[in-house]
């Protein structure tokens, strides 16, 4: 498993992974919302802020990511590749990429949606803590923040 920035030449692998999982993730039920979402996907790619795991010609698991302000974007393995340890790859790869220091933000399922358990009890794995509600696509989505601290901020401070 390659875990690399994708390339314009991954849309239609990226999309099929995307239309796989789509059923769980609000504001990609339509062909027009699938439709941007693609355009979407595109721009990202071309601000190196793209990531896939990759096996074969296969796209496996799929994340975007803004540098500024740091927030986790969008999130998806495919079914069959889950337990890999893919979804903690790409979020550590992505970490990777932020200044050093930079809280990341990502929103997820609130705690009573059932469809969110598994991404809460990931995303908490990761040293995300929960946030404010808030309402995405029109459907009440939790905020999780993932604080950083820069490494040389105790040594700064006397620590």
């Amino acid at each position: 498993m390659e875990i690399r920035f994708a390339q314009k030449q991954d849309i239609d692998a990226w999309m099929a992974l995307v239309e796989r999982v789509r059923d769980v993730f609000p504001g990609l039920e339509t062909a027009g919302a699938m439709a941007e979402h693609r355009n979407t996907v595109l721009r990202f790619i071309a601000e190196q802020s793209a990531l896939c795991a990759v096996e074969g010609d296969q796209i496996a698991g799929a994340l975007l990511f803004s540098r500024d302000p740091g927030a986790l974007c969008f999130l998806a393995v495919d079914p069959s590749y889950r337990r890999r340890q893919i979804a903690r790859q790409l979020v550590t790869r992505m970490l990777d990429q932020l200044e050093e220091g930079k809280s990341v933000t990502v929103t997820t399922y609130r705690q009573e949606d059932p469809r969110g358990v598994a991404a809460r009890a990931f995303y908490r794995r990761m040293g995300f803590m929960e946030g404010e509600l808030t309402e995405e696509f029109g459907y009440p989505v939790q905020e999780f923040i993932l604080p950083r601290q820069r490494e040389n901020e105790f040594k700064d401070a006397g620590i």
